[in-house]
């Protein structure tokens, strides 16, 4: 009887991907991101030390090629395209900005502009020098930036959201993007191809018609309804939309992982939902890409490698030209950062190792450069990996960035405004309390976390000057509804997110809600009050006394992410009541996992709250 192909090879990579994380955790190596350890340990089992995998085994070269293509559709999936209309806030003042920044967008593509830049002079540099000849595919290794280092070291900080953060995610976005055309048009240039270039341009129609079609179809309820249980239709879209890219990009002559790169800036723009990307890393991450980079490794011939003296001097040439080709450009930043800030974000941009390889790959693949040489390019990109994420770890003033107190401001002092600024400051509250002299009734001194200002007119040049606006949260509670109205279009221009406003006249409250702010009312507050006194008497009083109350806490905490409630680590006297996720109402239960954006509604002592609330705002 006649069997296939051995899945000796196979049985022996997929353990070696179900060891790999256990052994990073184990060992506490945590700073070796897991793709890295992967090759690392394809290295040990192929063709350098152990020689127990077999490099040309069908079963392998199948499954290395699906991860390869996946893990280009996951990079296409990271790229947050809502980065590039974010604007950037100008008006209000940080504690690590030395001056506000500007456009956003038009700042990271300068830097990448300067990157690029420097990496074709070093590209020439190193032709002049007789290291390498390819000044194409070298711009393209140098100017790559690998979103899948930066993406999970800006989370695991806390960064991703703040100015720093968002100017090296948007430079690391732009740089995946714009090599990834590169190297799709260096293979379709130099592979021996008879399709010419302009049929590339089918691919993009047909893109633009995935994406319509796709948008057609997310909105489709009958298909939400076969989303669930056996029948995952979203799952079954994506992987349909995967292989027809792929297929309709090889029928173009052009590379298959631009067609799946494609796709998942497609399914990135149809914005899925939390538990899609789940599905579809779990997909990737746990099966198919372990399966690439430990085939990867596999195929590296270190011995061999090592007797080309020119290692010696490509490998260190690398290195340098990634970091200086980063650390020059990204030095404009100086004007708003600190040293120690912008040193750190040149390591974090250094990071380099997808797009080496998928060029690596393809250069070998197409005849334009040798083993030993694809080796160098990968080797270089495993060493970057390793060391720069735990330099910009090292470098980065962490304890710095996070300022955990709530900076309030409340315009108007009145028997409504200072009881309640009396209450809540101290402890995570820093409150300013700001009146006009002709319209006060009441009456209040400073303290320490509580400021009364008095002022001549509400101009936007004396709030600016008080600091009205260096706040999270802006109350306008005066008296005057002319008053409320004027500060709360200041404050909204000045880029205050949150801004609640004292409504008097219920016409007001629809065209209240319609510009964003969160509206309160004496009136509203005296129809709920009396409701709950005659419908739960208890629960009133229970919302009333401060060491039993309910509290609302929104999680931006990215270190809590996806942790369930059985791991949380916080150990205090706090009941959580409720989560609110999106358009979801859960209850919570100890296997029940955080995320980022949840609203939490919690219960216990002032104290405690206080210590969570600062733990997971992250203010």
């Amino acid at each position: 009887m006649e069997h296939g192909p051995s899945v000796l090879s196979l049985a022996i990579v997929v353990l070696a991907a179900l060891l790999t994380p256990i052994l990073v955790n184990r060992l506490k190596v945590s700073f070796l991101p897991v793709v890295v350890a992967e090759i690392i340990v394809g290295v040990i089992i192929g063709n350098s030390f152990l020689n127990i995998v077999d490099p040309g085994d069908p079963w392998l070269n199948i499954l290395s090629t699906l991860g390869f293509i996946f893990l280009m559709f996951l990079s296409g999936l990271e790229i947050d395209f809502d980065a590039f209309i974010q604007k950037t806030d100008k008006s209000r003042k940080s504690k690590v900005l030395k001056r506000p920044l500007p456009n956003i967008l038009l700042l990271t593509l300068s830097i990448f502009a300067g990157i690029a830049l420097l990496s074709l002079v070093f590209a020439l540099l190193m032709k002049w020098a007789g290291i390498f000849d390819d000044v194409f595919l070298l711009v393209i290794i140098i100017s790559t930036i690998s979103l899948g280092v930066v993406v999970p070291t800006l989370k695991e900080t806390n960064l991703i959201t703040r100015q720093m953060g968002q100017v090296i995610l948007l430079v690391a976005v732009i740089a995946d993007l714009v090599t990834m055309i590169m190297l799709a048009f260096y293979s379709q240039l130099y592979a021996d191809s008879s399709q010419p270039i302009w049929l590339m341009g089918i691919l993009v129609v047909f893109a633009v018609l995935f994406y319509l079609l796709g948008r057609v179809m997310h909105q489709a309820q009958f298909l939400k309804q076969l989303n669930n249980g056996t029948m995952q239709i979203g799952i079954r879209g994506v992987f349909a939309l995967i292989i027809m890219l792929v297929a309709l990009a090889e029928g173009v002559g052009a590379e298959n992982i631009l067609g799946a790169f494609i796709a998942g800036c497609i399914v990135s723009l149809l914005k899925p939902d939390t538990d899609m990307v789940t599905k579809l890393d779990s997909f990737g991450y746990g099966f198919f890409i372990p399966i690439f980079f430990i085939m990867v490794g596999v195929e590296l011939d270190l011995p061999s490698l090592f007797q080309d003296s020119r290692i010696f001097v490509m490998i260190p040439v690398l290195l340098a030209a990634f970091f200086l080709s980063k650390v020059i450009p990204v030095a404009v930043l100086l004007r708003y950062f600190d040293a120690r800030r912008v040193t750190a974000a040149s390591f974090l941009l250094t990071s380099t190792l997808s797009l080496v390889i998928a060029s690596a790959v393809i250069a070998e693949q197409i005849g334009m450069i040798t083993g030993e040489e694809s080796g160098m390019f990968i080797l270089s990109a495993v060493i970057a990996c390793i060391i720069t994420p735990v330099l910009f770890k090292q470098l980065y003033p962490m304890h710095e960035e996070v300022d955990k107190m709530i900076d309030v401001t409340i315009i108007g002092n009145n028997q409504l405004t200072v009881p309640v600024a009396n209450s809540i400051a101290g402890g995570l509250y820093n409150v300013k309390l700001i009146f006009h002299r002709n319209f006060s009734d009441a009456r209040g001194s400073n303290s320490e976390n509580m400021e009364f200002h008095e002022i001549q007119e509400y101009s936007h040049e004396a709030l600016e000057a008080l600091g009205a606006f260096d706040a999270d949260i802006l109350v306008v509670g005066a008296n005057d509804s002319s008053i409320n109205w004027k500060v709360a279009g200041l404050a909204k221009d000045a880029g205050i997110e949150r801004i609640i406003y004292r409504v008097d006249d219920p016409s007001q409250e629809r065209e209240v809600k319609d510009l964003g702010y969160e509206l309160f009312s004496t009136m509203l507050s005296s129809k709920t009050l009396l409701k709950g006194l005659i419908e739960s008497p208890n629960m009133i009083d229970l919302l009333s006394d401060q060491e039993t109350s309910i509290y609302e806490i929104h999680m931006n905490n990215y270190r809590y992410d996806s942790m369930s409630l059985r791991n949380f680590p916080f150990a205090g006297d706090i009941i959580f009541l409720r989560i609110l996720r999106g358009q979801e109402s859960l209850v919570p239960h100890g296997d029940t996992p955080l995320q980022v954006d949840d609203k939490i509604f919690v219960t216990g002592t002032t104290e405690y709250v206080e210590e969570l609330k600062r733990e997971l705002e992250l203010y």
